[in-house]
């Protein structure tokens, strides 16, 4: 038994996604920091900062190294972060000559926000490709059926009629403008040290991050750990997408609610009324859209952080963005679903 549902053995295969859900797990949060230690080790030794042969070993021994998860799991119990025991167990995996350069003038923060950027930014490029699904789904519907007609409605009221194009356009445009935020959007390295400073390098420090931001793909900025700003965009984002999505969803519960300007295949059945389909797809639609407009705000609270740092805001936004970017990710998979089981759309003109 699972406490989320995006997780749930029997309620995932309706609100997860097996393939974002990957970018979340423990594994993949362990590569994502391992790669950042070895890629600062790399960056220090071409600034002259640790020896070449400990950065090479550092970097050798992170690409397989596998902690103990159990150790990992009772040391985040008692400092809050996994990273102290993760870099005990590095430090000692490399041996103690290279292992003394290990994490060096980082701090468990740097390491854990580069992880997570690392993971948000291959996880925006995927959901960019399913938004221009999602968009290209729509547009097939319009050449299928956009000169037909729809009762338009305003205020839950018939008002004049319009074309399926005219609401096809309504729920197309805003997904093209998401799926630019992300195809644009930058993905920063954070790199700071104990309390942003960097101190331990010195005058090197900005040049250490740049070769840093470059090892991981990431975009150099100054560090940005008791700023998040960056953070709460992207979950605006992911609450914009599911809610736009869900105005889908919702457009399409009511037409399927009379039955006569569309017609849906693959609808849930009723244990109590076997000639119902349900339009389970677009009523999830509905749901996710409110979820991340719960979550959004939870996010908005972790904005607050005390002086250099605040464990209790960072410790909150891991709890509110990972089921964020899931409800983002399922409503995509799941309005890619829904318009490719439009079978009929408005009446004929």
């Amino acid at each position: 038994m699972s406490i989320s549902a995006f997780d749930h053995p029997f309620l995932s295969s309706l609100l997860g996604d097996e393939e974002v859900s990957a970018y979340f797990s423990a594994e993949a949060d362990i590569r994502a920091m391992l790669t950042f230690e070895a890629a600062l080790a790399k960056a220090e030794a071409r600034h002259g900062i640790v020896p070449q042969e400990a950065a090479q070993r550092i970097a050798e021994i992170s690409t397989s190294f596998q902690p103990d998860i159990f150790s990992l799991k009772s040391a985040t119990a008692t400092d809050g972060v996994v990273v102290p025991d993760l870099i005990k167990q590095l430090r000692k995996a490399v041996g103690d000559e290279a292992g003394q350069h290990v994490h060096f003038g980082a701090t468990s923060q740097d390491v854990i926000d580069s992880s997570l950027m690392i993971r948000l930014k291959a996880v925006a490029f995927l959901l960019a490709g399913r938004l221009f699904a999602v968009a290209a789904a729509l547009e097939k519907l319009d050449k299928q059926y956009g000169s037909n007609r729809l009762m338009g409605h305003t205020r839950m009221q018939a008002a004049i009629p319009i074309t399926v194009s005219d609401r096809l356009r309504a729920w197309r445009d805003p997904l093209d403008k998401y799926r630019d935020r992300l195809t644009q959007e930058t993905f920063p390295i954070q790199f700071g040290g104990a309390v942003g400073t960097l101190d331990k390098l010195g005058s090197k420090a900005a040049d250490v991050r740049v070769s840093l931001a470059q090892e991981l793909d990431l975009t150099d900025e100054p560090q940005w750990q008791s700023q998040r700003a960056r953070v709460a965009e992207l979950a605006g984002l992911f609450s914009l997408i599911s809610g736009s999505l869900g105005k889908i969803g919702q457009d399409i519960a009511l037409l399927a609610q009379t039955g006569d300007e569309i017609e849906l295949a693959g609808g849930g059945g009723s244990s109590a009324m076997p000639h119902k389909q349900n339009p389970v797809a677009a009523e999830v639609l509905i749901s996710l859209a409110r979820f991340n407009a719960v979550q959004l705000s939870g996010i908005h609270q972790s904005l607050v952080h005390e002086q250099e740092r605040s464990g209790a805001a960072w410790t909150l936004e891991w709890l509110l963005l990972p089921p964020m970017v899931m409800a983002t990710a399922a409503s995509l998979r799941l309005a890619r679903e829904l318009i490719g089981n439009v079978r009929r759309l408005g009446a004929a003109a």
